[in-house]
């Protein structure tokens, strides 16, 4: 068998064993972002594996990111948390980044949700504003290079559609019955960890790019490889325009700050979209 299955499946098994007493099953994954791990207080039930402890696993050393799966109880759906992931700046190869989003597919999860703290590029976007990311544009290495994992999926996984369509409808209608204002928005990726200069805003702006950040895209990529539907959200931290003032700075703990600031309305926003998953989108199959 090949080296990263055994390890992707050693993990699983892992946490397979740790889950058997509780009886949970995970059918939703999330990953939580930069300050972005408030929705960990609403799940149910909870149970802790952290990273370090799991066989082979790596582990997250961003500010912001604790480092650990929460499983539980969220909406009335079991769920498996990335309370923290792991980036492609930290050192990692694209296996080890993207290793725990195969190892909740292994563990059998129907959906994946990504959330992430973002730059907004777009001028009409404001710090606190929450933003579905409907496409991105990846400048990260490809997670798919190399020989292909055939138990996950094909060869050349069609990206046509990499945020879920359905999803993104029923996160505008639960937006409004809870009113939450909601944008959406085109998602760059680049490997960090420095902030991007003032050149390159505008250079991502011209792409077609509406928000920036240092992740989530490898996950996606993954994900959808397994024909597994994807929600991402961002959350504007910073307005990261070409035209600052001449002291301004970009700060990382301001990023988790104002992530932070946002979390509860997200927060409150996924546990809804979860509860509803069934009735809306197995209907529109």
């Amino acid at each position: 068998m090949d080296a990263r299955v055994e390890r992707i499946n050693r993990a699983a098994a892992y946490i397979r064993d740790i889950l058997a007493a509780s009886g949970l099953r995970p059918e939703v994954g999330m990953v939580l972002g930069s300050g972005l791990g408030k929705i960990v207080s609403k799940i149910q039930q909870p149970v802790t594996i952290p990273y370090r402890d799991i066989p082979g696993f790596p582990v997250s050393t961003a500010v912001g990111h604790k480092g650990n799966f929460i499983v539980g109880l969220l909406g009335g759906k079991p769920v498996i948390c990335m309370q923290g992931r792991i980036h492609y700046y930290e050192g990692y190869p694209m296996e080890l980044v993207t290793l725990p989003v195969r190892v909740m597919i292994v563990l059998g999860i129907r959906y994946l949700f990504v959330s992430n703290a973002a730059g907004g590029v777009n001028y009409n976007f404001k710090i606190g504003d929450l933003v579905i990311i409907r496409d991105h544009i990846n400048m990260l290495p490809n997670p798919l290079i190399g020989p292909n994992m055939d138990e996950f999926g094909p060869r050349f996984p069609d990206m046509t559609r990499a945020y879920d369509r359905r999803l993104i409808r029923l996160a505008h209608e639960v937006a409004a019955e809870q009113g939450i204002a909601l944008k959406e928005g085109v998602y760059f990726g680049s490997s960090g960890p420095t902030y991007e200069t003032p050149s390159e805003y505008k250079y991502i702006r011209i792409a077609g790019a509406d928000l920036t950040g240092m992740s989530t895209i490898p996950e996606v990529i993954v994900a959808r490889h397994a024909d597994v539907p994807v929600f991402g959200m961002s959350v504007v931290t910073n307005e990261a325009h070409d035209d600052y003032a001449a002291d301004y700075v970009n700060d990382g703990e301001d990023v988790v700050k104002a992530a932070d600031a946002a979390a509860d309305r997200m927060s409150s926003l996924f546990e809804r979209i979860i509860s509803r998953l069934d009735e809306t989108i197995e209907a529109t199959k």
